[in-house]
Protein backbone atom coordinates (compact mmCIF):
# COMPACT_ATOMS: atom_id res chain seq x y z
CA UNK A 1 0.00 0.00 0.00
CA UNK A 2 1.14 3.37 -0.75
CA UNK A 3 0.12 6.20 1.35
CA UNK A 4 -0.36 10.15 -0.39
CA UNK A 5 2.46 12.14 2.08
CA UNK A 6 4.52 10.66 4.57
CA UNK A 7 5.70 13.15 7.38
CA UNK A 8 9.07 12.82 9.01
CA UNK A 9 8.77 14.86 12.20
CA UNK A 10 5.59 15.97 14.59
CA UNK A 11 6.62 19.30 15.49
CA UNK A 12 5.08 22.37 14.64
CA UNK A 13 5.39 22.31 11.44
CA UNK A 14 5.11 18.89 10.32
CA UNK A 15 2.01 18.97 12.05
CA UNK A 16 0.28 21.92 10.55
CA UNK A 17 1.80 20.83 7.17
CA UNK A 18 -0.02 16.95 7.95
CA UNK A 19 -3.14 18.78 8.81
CA UNK A 20 -3.93 21.19 6.10
CA UNK A 21 -3.10 17.90 3.92
CA UNK A 22 -5.43 16.04 5.62
CA UNK A 23 -8.51 18.70 5.85
CA UNK A 24 -7.37 18.39 1.65
CA UNK A 25 -8.85 14.46 1.55
CA UNK A 26 -5.12 13.40 1.44
CA UNK A 27 -3.93 10.20 3.19
CA UNK A 28 -1.14 11.37 5.02
CA UNK A 29 1.00 9.56 8.03
CA UNK A 30 2.88 11.63 10.70
CA UNK A 31 5.82 9.72 11.67
CA UNK A 32 7.10 11.02 15.19
CA UNK A 33 10.06 9.45 17.23
CA UNK A 34 9.19 10.55 20.82
CA UNK A 35 6.59 8.37 22.10
CA UNK A 36 5.38 11.83 24.20
CA UNK A 37 5.95 14.93 24.27
CA UNK A 38 9.34 15.81 25.83
CA UNK A 39 10.81 19.07 26.57
CA UNK A 40 14.02 19.92 24.21
CA UNK A 41 15.70 23.49 23.07
CA UNK A 42 13.73 25.01 20.36
CA UNK A 43 12.05 28.27 19.91
CA UNK A 44 9.30 29.72 21.58
CA UNK A 45 8.97 33.74 20.91
CA UNK A 46 6.75 34.74 17.69
CA UNK A 47 6.03 38.02 16.50
CA UNK A 48 2.41 38.62 15.80
CA UNK A 49 2.97 37.51 12.76
CA UNK A 50 3.50 33.85 14.25
CA UNK A 51 0.31 34.27 16.23
CA UNK A 52 -1.67 35.72 13.02
CA UNK A 53 -0.51 32.79 10.58
CA UNK A 54 -2.08 30.04 12.99
CA UNK A 55 -4.80 32.27 13.14
CA UNK A 56 -5.29 31.82 9.58
CA UNK A 57 -4.91 28.13 9.31
CA UNK A 58 -7.77 28.02 11.75
CA UNK A 59 -6.63 27.58 14.94
CA UNK A 60 -9.47 29.07 17.41
CA UNK A 61 -8.25 31.60 20.07
CA UNK A 62 -9.45 29.86 23.06
CA UNK A 63 -6.34 27.22 21.59
CA UNK A 64 -3.74 30.00 21.29
CA UNK A 65 -4.80 31.52 24.50
CA UNK A 66 -3.92 27.83 26.50
CA UNK A 67 -0.64 27.62 24.74
CA UNK A 68 0.12 31.17 24.08
CA UNK A 69 1.42 34.21 26.40
CA UNK A 70 1.46 37.91 25.09
CA UNK A 71 4.31 39.60 25.10
CA UNK A 72 4.43 43.81 25.32
CA UNK A 73 8.11 44.04 23.62
CA UNK A 74 11.19 42.68 23.00
CA UNK A 75 13.72 44.56 25.17
CA UNK A 76 17.83 44.76 23.50
CA UNK A 77 20.65 44.83 26.56
CA UNK A 78 24.06 45.48 25.27
CA UNK A 79 27.38 44.72 26.93
CA UNK A 80 28.21 48.34 26.96
CA UNK A 81 25.45 49.80 28.58
CA UNK A 82 22.69 50.24 25.71
CA UNK A 83 19.25 49.30 25.49
CA UNK A 84 16.20 49.72 23.65
CA UNK A 85 12.83 48.33 23.03
CA UNK A 86 11.20 46.75 19.76
CA UNK A 87 7.33 47.04 19.98
CA UNK A 88 6.33 45.33 17.06
CA UNK A 89 3.45 47.78 16.72
CA UNK A 90 1.51 45.54 19.42
CA UNK A 91 -0.89 46.73 22.14
CA UNK A 92 -0.06 44.36 24.50
CA UNK A 93 -2.87 42.01 23.75
CA UNK A 94 -2.70 38.34 22.11
CA UNK A 95 -4.75 39.79 19.21
CA UNK A 96 -1.54 41.57 17.63
CA UNK A 97 1.79 41.35 20.32
CA UNK A 98 4.53 38.96 20.28
CA UNK A 99 3.83 36.05 22.02
CA UNK A 100 5.93 33.56 23.76
CA UNK A 101 4.26 30.08 22.88
CA UNK A 102 4.44 27.05 25.54
CA UNK A 103 5.48 24.16 23.47
CA UNK A 104 4.60 22.17 26.03
CA UNK A 105 1.01 23.01 24.70
CA UNK A 106 1.64 24.12 21.57
CA UNK A 107 3.02 21.04 19.96
CA UNK A 108 1.11 18.68 21.14
CA UNK A 109 -2.30 20.73 20.43
CA UNK A 110 -1.02 20.56 16.73
CA UNK A 111 -0.66 16.94 16.74
CA UNK A 112 -3.81 16.73 18.30
CA UNK A 113 -5.73 18.57 15.45
CA UNK A 114 -3.51 17.14 12.95
CA UNK A 115 -5.35 13.53 14.53
CA UNK A 116 -8.82 15.06 13.90
CA UNK A 117 -8.80 15.85 10.70
CA UNK A 118 -7.87 12.75 9.56
CA UNK A 119 -4.08 12.29 9.68
CA UNK A 120 -2.37 8.88 11.06
CA UNK A 121 0.33 9.98 14.05
CA UNK A 122 2.31 7.26 14.55
CA UNK A 123 4.56 8.28 17.75
CA UNK A 124 7.43 6.87 19.29
CA UNK A 125 8.08 5.63 15.32
CA UNK A 126 11.84 6.57 14.61
CA UNK A 127 12.72 6.34 11.04
CA UNK A 128 16.05 4.80 10.33
CA UNK A 129 15.97 5.67 6.44
CA UNK A 130 14.94 6.95 3.10
CA UNK A 131 14.84 5.87 -0.11
CA UNK A 132 13.16 8.75 -2.49
CA UNK A 133 11.69 7.76 -5.33
CA UNK A 134 13.31 10.24 -7.31
CA UNK A 135 10.94 10.66 -10.48
CA UNK A 136 7.87 12.24 -9.22
CA UNK A 137 4.61 11.68 -7.71
CA UNK A 138 3.40 9.72 -9.86
CA UNK A 139 6.37 7.32 -10.08
CA UNK A 140 7.90 4.82 -8.14
CA UNK A 141 7.30 6.24 -4.64
CA UNK A 142 9.50 6.37 -2.21
CA UNK A 143 10.65 4.21 0.63
CA UNK A 144 10.95 4.67 4.80
CA UNK A 145 12.67 1.78 6.55
CA UNK A 146 11.68 2.20 10.55
CA UNK A 147 14.18 1.33 13.45
CA UNK A 148 11.56 -2.36 13.85
CA UNK A 149 12.64 -2.69 10.13
CA UNK A 150 8.78 -2.20 9.24
CA UNK A 151 8.61 -0.38 5.82
CA UNK A 152 6.23 2.57 4.72
CA UNK A 153 5.83 3.79 0.91
CA UNK A 154 4.83 7.33 0.03
CA UNK A 155 4.18 9.71 -3.08
CA UNK A 156 6.00 12.25 -1.19
CA UNK A 157 7.96 12.43 1.73
CA UNK A 158 7.92 15.83 3.67
CA UNK A 159 10.91 16.03 6.27
CA UNK A 160 9.68 18.27 9.52
CA UNK A 161 13.16 16.73 11.61
CA UNK A 162 14.57 19.70 12.71
CA UNK A 163 18.46 20.95 12.36
CA UNK A 164 19.59 17.27 11.97
CA UNK A 165 16.70 16.41 9.04
CA UNK A 166 17.67 12.98 8.05
CA UNK A 167 16.14 13.17 4.81
CA UNK A 168 18.38 16.27 4.52
CA UNK A 169 21.55 14.24 4.97
CA UNK A 170 19.96 11.44 2.54
CA UNK A 171 19.77 13.70 -0.22
CA UNK A 172 22.73 15.06 0.50
CA UNK A 173 21.63 18.95 1.07
CA UNK A 174 22.34 19.61 4.36
CA UNK A 175 25.06 22.21 4.93
CA UNK A 176 27.18 23.92 7.58
CA UNK A 177 25.57 27.47 8.76
CA UNK A 178 27.10 30.42 7.10
CA UNK A 179 27.79 31.93 10.31
CA UNK A 180 30.08 29.63 12.70
CA UNK A 181 30.05 27.30 14.98
CA UNK A 182 27.27 27.81 17.93
CA UNK A 183 25.81 25.53 20.78
CA UNK A 184 22.38 26.67 22.38
CA UNK A 185 21.04 26.04 26.05
CA UNK A 186 17.21 26.15 26.97
CA UNK A 187 15.42 25.64 29.80
CA UNK A 188 12.84 27.11 31.73
CA UNK A 189 13.13 29.37 35.43
CA UNK A 190 9.93 30.94 37.26
CA UNK A 191 9.52 34.61 36.10
CA UNK A 192 9.42 35.79 39.16
CA UNK A 193 13.30 34.96 40.14
CA UNK A 194 14.01 36.78 36.97
CA UNK A 195 14.67 40.92 36.91
CA UNK A 196 13.08 42.92 34.24
CA UNK A 197 10.13 40.22 33.19
CA UNK A 198 7.31 40.80 35.65
CA UNK A 199 5.42 42.65 35.83
CA UNK A 200 6.28 44.59 32.53
CA UNK A 201 5.58 41.20 30.29
CA UNK A 202 8.68 42.48 28.11
CA UNK A 203 11.05 39.59 26.82
CA UNK A 204 14.56 40.42 26.83
CA UNK A 205 17.63 39.49 24.73
CA UNK A 206 20.52 40.30 26.43
CA UNK A 207 23.87 40.45 24.50
CA UNK A 208 27.27 39.13 26.45
CA UNK A 209 30.96 39.00 25.31
CA UNK A 210 30.72 35.80 22.53
CA UNK A 211 27.06 35.17 23.52
CA UNK A 212 23.28 36.02 23.97
CA UNK A 213 20.99 35.29 26.43
CA UNK A 214 16.79 35.37 24.79
CA UNK A 215 14.26 35.18 27.88
CA UNK A 216 10.70 34.93 26.88
CA UNK A 217 7.49 35.32 29.04
CA UNK A 218 5.91 32.03 28.90
CA UNK A 219 2.55 30.36 30.52
CA UNK A 220 2.16 28.76 34.22
CA UNK A 221 4.52 32.18 35.49
CA UNK A 222 7.80 31.15 33.91
CA UNK A 223 10.14 32.43 31.68
CA UNK A 224 12.25 30.53 28.44
CA UNK A 225 15.66 31.22 28.59
CA UNK A 226 17.69 30.42 25.61
CA UNK A 227 21.32 30.46 25.72
CA UNK A 228 23.48 30.80 22.41
CA UNK A 229 27.33 30.82 22.74
CA UNK A 230 29.77 31.08 21.04
CA UNK A 231 33.77 29.50 20.23
CA UNK A 232 34.54 31.75 23.10
CA UNK A 233 32.43 29.91 25.48
CA UNK A 234 33.13 25.91 24.37
CA UNK A 235 36.15 25.75 26.59
CA UNK A 236 34.17 26.24 29.03
CA UNK A 237 30.96 23.97 28.14
CA UNK A 238 33.32 21.29 27.76
CA UNK A 239 34.92 21.56 31.54
CA UNK A 240 31.73 22.59 33.31
CA UNK A 241 28.70 21.26 31.30
CA UNK A 242 25.55 22.66 30.47
CA UNK A 243 23.72 23.04 33.59
CA UNK A 244 26.58 25.10 35.08
CA UNK A 245 27.39 26.99 32.16
CA UNK A 246 23.46 27.99 32.28
CA UNK A 247 23.73 28.60 36.23
CA UNK A 248 27.35 31.04 35.17
CA UNK A 249 24.77 32.89 32.71
CA UNK A 250 21.85 33.62 35.20
CA UNK A 251 24.46 35.06 37.81
CA UNK A 252 25.05 37.02 34.80
CA UNK A 253 21.77 38.49 34.36
CA UNK A 254 21.55 39.07 38.57
CA UNK A 255 19.42 35.69 38.94
CA UNK A 256 22.38 33.57 40.61
CA UNK A 257 19.79 31.41 42.75
CA UNK A 258 17.57 30.94 39.61
CA UNK A 259 15.33 27.91 40.03
CA UNK A 260 15.97 25.86 36.86
CA UNK A 261 12.19 24.17 36.27
CA UNK A 262 13.68 21.46 33.89
CA UNK A 263 16.51 20.04 32.40
CA UNK A 264 19.10 22.02 30.40
CA UNK A 265 18.30 20.80 26.86
CA UNK A 266 21.40 21.96 24.33
CA UNK A 267 21.78 22.01 20.40
CA UNK A 268 25.11 21.40 18.95
CA UNK A 269 25.73 22.82 16.63
CA UNK A 270 22.76 25.40 16.15
CA UNK A 271 22.23 26.45 12.35
CA UNK A 272 22.46 25.14 9.36
CA UNK A 273 21.93 25.77 5.49
CA UNK A 274 20.15 23.55 2.77
CA UNK A 275 21.43 23.72 -0.76
CA UNK A 276 17.57 22.63 -1.58
CA UNK A 277 14.15 22.49 -0.44
CA UNK A 278 12.20 20.18 -2.33
CA UNK A 279 12.91 17.43 -5.11
CA UNK A 280 10.79 15.29 -7.53
CA UNK A 281 8.91 13.66 -4.57
CA UNK A 282 10.01 15.32 -1.24
CA UNK A 283 10.52 18.72 0.48
CA UNK A 284 11.53 20.37 3.95
CA UNK A 285 9.80 21.96 6.34
CA UNK A 286 10.37 23.99 9.57
CA UNK A 287 14.05 23.83 10.86
CA UNK A 288 14.86 21.01 8.27
CA UNK A 289 14.64 23.53 5.59
CA UNK A 290 17.85 25.68 7.19
CA UNK A 291 17.63 27.62 9.73
CA UNK A 292 19.87 30.43 10.58
CA UNK A 293 20.05 32.20 14.29
CA UNK A 294 17.52 32.42 16.75
CA UNK A 295 17.99 35.96 17.46
CA UNK A 296 15.79 37.32 15.19
CA UNK A 297 13.10 34.97 16.48
CA UNK A 298 12.05 34.02 13.17
CA UNK A 299 11.93 30.09 13.66
CA UNK A 300 8.57 29.41 14.41
CA UNK A 301 7.12 32.09 12.46
CA UNK A 302 8.78 30.36 9.28
CA UNK A 303 7.83 26.98 10.33
CA UNK A 304 3.67 28.07 10.11
CA UNK A 305 4.19 29.70 6.50
CA UNK A 306 6.63 26.77 5.56
CA UNK A 307 3.72 24.36 6.36
CA UNK A 308 1.66 26.23 4.37
CA UNK A 309 3.63 26.48 1.05
CA UNK A 310 4.24 23.11 1.76
CA UNK A 311 0.57 21.79 1.99
CA UNK A 312 -0.24 23.83 -1.38
CA UNK A 313 2.75 22.54 -3.03
CA UNK A 314 1.67 19.00 -2.23
CA UNK A 315 -1.85 19.37 -2.96
CA UNK A 316 -1.38 20.91 -6.61
CA UNK A 317 1.09 18.10 -7.30
CA UNK A 318 -1.06 15.02 -5.88
CA UNK A 319 -4.07 16.74 -7.85
CA UNK A 320 -2.43 16.92 -11.01
CA UNK A 321 -1.34 13.32 -10.79
CA UNK A 322 2.35 14.07 -11.71
CA UNK A 323 1.75 16.80 -13.82
CA UNK A 324 2.93 19.40 -11.77
CA UNK A 325 6.16 19.26 -9.60
CA UNK A 326 7.27 20.64 -6.41
CA UNK A 327 9.58 23.28 -7.32
CA UNK A 328 6.72 26.00 -6.20
CA UNK A 329 7.37 25.13 -2.85
CA UNK A 330 10.92 26.15 -3.67
CA UNK A 331 10.31 29.19 -5.10
CA UNK A 332 7.52 30.68 -2.56
CA UNK A 333 9.79 30.14 0.47
CA UNK A 334 12.61 31.90 -1.38
CA UNK A 335 10.36 34.99 -2.42
CA UNK A 336 9.27 35.02 1.38
CA UNK A 337 12.40 34.85 3.22
CA UNK A 338 15.12 35.12 0.69
CA UNK A 339 15.62 39.46 1.85
CA UNK A 340 14.92 38.46 5.31
CA UNK A 341 17.35 36.41 5.73
CA UNK A 342 20.04 39.11 3.69
CA UNK A 343 18.74 40.98 6.70
CA UNK A 344 19.36 38.47 9.70
CA UNK A 345 23.20 38.05 8.19
CA UNK A 346 23.33 41.60 7.99
CA UNK A 347 22.59 41.63 12.12
CA UNK A 348 24.72 39.08 12.92
CA UNK A 349 27.47 40.76 11.26
CA UNK A 350 26.76 43.25 13.59
CA UNK A 351 26.73 40.75 16.66
CA UNK A 352 30.10 39.80 15.77
CA UNK A 353 31.58 43.09 16.09
CA UNK A 354 30.89 44.26 19.45
CA UNK A 355 31.98 47.95 18.74
CA UNK A 356 29.62 47.91 15.83
CA UNK A 357 26.72 46.99 17.60
CA UNK A 358 27.26 49.25 20.42
CA UNK A 359 26.83 51.70 18.17
CA UNK A 360 24.30 50.66 16.09
CA UNK A 361 22.20 50.21 19.24
CA UNK A 362 22.68 53.27 20.34
CA UNK A 363 21.55 54.82 17.45
CA UNK A 364 18.18 52.51 17.55
CA UNK A 365 17.70 53.77 21.47
CA UNK A 366 18.16 57.09 19.98
CA UNK A 367 15.37 56.96 16.94
CA UNK A 368 12.21 55.96 17.43
CA UNK A 369 11.07 55.70 13.63
CA UNK A 370 14.18 53.77 12.86
CA UNK A 371 13.66 51.65 16.01
CA UNK A 372 10.05 50.78 15.08
CA UNK A 373 10.95 50.30 11.39
CA UNK A 374 13.51 47.75 12.24
CA UNK A 375 11.22 46.00 14.52
CA UNK A 376 8.57 45.49 11.63
CA UNK A 377 11.11 44.37 9.88
CA UNK A 378 12.69 41.55 12.55
CA UNK A 379 8.92 40.79 13.59
CA UNK A 380 7.97 39.74 9.37
CA UNK A 381 4.98 42.96 9.73
CA UNK A 382 7.09 44.96 7.14
CA UNK A 383 9.08 44.18 4.10
CA UNK A 384 12.23 43.34 4.43
CA UNK A 385 13.57 45.09 1.83
CA UNK A 386 13.02 48.43 4.13
CA UNK A 387 15.60 47.42 6.19
CA UNK A 388 17.93 47.34 3.15
CA UNK A 389 16.68 50.69 1.66
CA UNK A 390 20.12 52.93 1.62
CA UNK A 391 17.99 55.85 3.55
CA UNK A 392 16.72 53.71 5.73
CA UNK A 393 20.21 52.57 6.68
CA UNK A 394 21.87 56.12 6.74
CA UNK A 395 19.55 57.13 9.05
CA UNK A 396 20.08 53.91 11.20
CA UNK A 397 24.42 54.59 10.81
CA UNK A 398 24.77 57.77 10.63
CA UNK A 399 26.04 59.64 13.87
Amino acid sequence: MTIDVAVVGGGPAGALTALLLARAGHEVVVLERAPAWRWRACGVFASPAGSAALRDIGIAEADLERCARPITAMRVETPGGASFRLTYGGTGTLADSPVGFDRGALDPLLLDFAAAAGAEVRAGVAVASVETGGTGVSRRPARLTMADGSVLAARIVVGADGGRSLLAQTLGVARRSPIGPRIALSFHVPAAELPGIEPAGDARMVVLRGAYVGLAPVAGSRVNVGIVLGPSWFADLRRDGGPATAATILARLGAPNATVLDRVAGVAPLGHRVTRRAGPDWLLVGDAAGFLDPFTGEGLHRAFVSAVFAAEAIDHALRAGGRASLAGYATAMRGRFATKDVVSRLVQGFLARPGLFEYVARRLAAREQVRETMGLVIGDLAPARRALDPRYLAALLAP
